[in-house]
């Protein structure tokens, strides 16, 4: 199973009056991966993947542990943990890159639940095979299929 990885920067502005980053602001932080996940990556040029829109049904956040302001970006680990007719669940986990000296420190860990959507319709729509195909690349569906060490359906929707 592949996991979609992003580079994310913290902005100043991203931090509260306790000098960490806001817990709504890891909501923008979620958005900018699945945007680069499910857009920018989608397979070939030009691919309509998604192109007609979606929109978020649900979140589900949990927060491990406080993320300070620094100049090093956090990685956005993303993955697909279920796909419907009509919706899939990506998770996330919002970390520092493992290193040989250190092992990684996970902030979030997070699913999202979309829903494709036919912006000229007003209304949703079905996930196309072309789309299935590419996320079943990203799905772990915490069956023991490629699904990560203590973390089988965790994050499932």
């Amino acid at each position: 199973m592949a996991r979609h990885i992003y580079s994310c920067p913290l902005r100043w502005s991203d931090m509260d009056a306790f000098g960490h980053v806001n817990n709504v602001v890891f909501l923008t932080y979620l958005e900018e991966a699945r945007i680069d996940f499910m857009f920018r990556l989608a397979p070939g040029d030009g691919s309509p993947s998604f192109a007609g829109g979606s929109v978020v049904a649900r979140h589900e956040i949990d927060y491990k542990r406080p993320l300070l302001h620094r100049h090093e970006p956090v990685t956005i680990e993303s993955w697909v943990t279920k796909i419907n007719a009509a919706s899939l669940t990506i998770a996330y986990e919002v970390k520092d890159p493992e290193t040989e000296d250190r092992a990684a420190q996970v902030y979030v860990k997070a699913s999202t639940v979309v829903v494709p959507y036919d912006l000229a319709a007003g209304r949703p729509r079905r996930i196309t095979a072309y789309e299935k195909a590419h996320l079943q690349q990203f799905l772990d569906d915490g069956n023991g299929d490629g699904a990560a060490a203590g973390e089988k359906g965790a994050l499932a929707a």
